[in-house]
């Protein structure tokens, strides 16, 4: 089941989209954090995935004004990020910032380099298409590259997320679900 959208979820296959948009997958964290990293495993994983043309996927480390070019040349950013929002852990929700103050206001160790980038680009005119998963973490203070068993459960429901957000924008389509399925 897709976040508040209505993504349809049985197989029916669709024709292909006739204007291709440039779509980024960007894992944002600190792979030796723990759960803070969780943007970095789900960029390392959904990797292995069979993605249609035109789907890029970047770890993106602890953000910051690197990633500004990627924000340039994409029309559609897709965040992938921890957050410190004092839901239940591994809580995922999807939100769409237009705004720097849109994003969650306890983002975890980083959220000053994403909300300065998103900055940015508003002054530059510069504005992709944003939308950003957040998934809510008990603590930024764990060492470690492994995740806690909370959030690894949750990736497999992120990467099935991701994928039904790229159905319902038209860039993925059934037929790039059943190869998945049957690679």
């Amino acid at each position: 089941m897709c976040l508040k959208r209505n993504c349809i979820t049985h197989l029916t296959p669709k024709k292909p989209v006739k204007k291709s948009k440039k779509v980024l997958i960007l894992g944002i964290g600190n792979y030796l954090m723990g759960d803070e990293g969780i943007g970095v495993h789900l960029a390392e994983r959904i990797q292995k995935e069979t993605l249609p043309i035109g789907v890029d996927v970047l770890d993106g480390g602890t953000g910051g004004f690197h990633l500004l070019e990627y924000f340039e040349i994409y029309d559609h950013i897709i965040l992938v990020d921890a957050t410190l929002d004092g839901n239940t852990t591994g809580t995922i929700r999807l939100i769409k910032p237009r705004f720097a103050n849109d994003f969650p206001p306890a983002m975890s160790t980083h959220d000053i380099g994403l909300k300065d980038l998103v900055s940015a680009l508003q002054i530059l005119g510069r504005m992709p298409e944003i939308d950003l998963f957040v998934v809510s973490i008990a603590s930024v203070q764990q060492q470690g590259i492994e995740l806690t068993p909370e959030i690894e459960s949750v990736v497999p429901l992120l990467i099935d997320e991701i994928k039904c957000l790229l159905r319902k924008d038209g860039v993925m389509t059934t037929d790039d679900l059943f190869e998945n399925v049957v690679n």
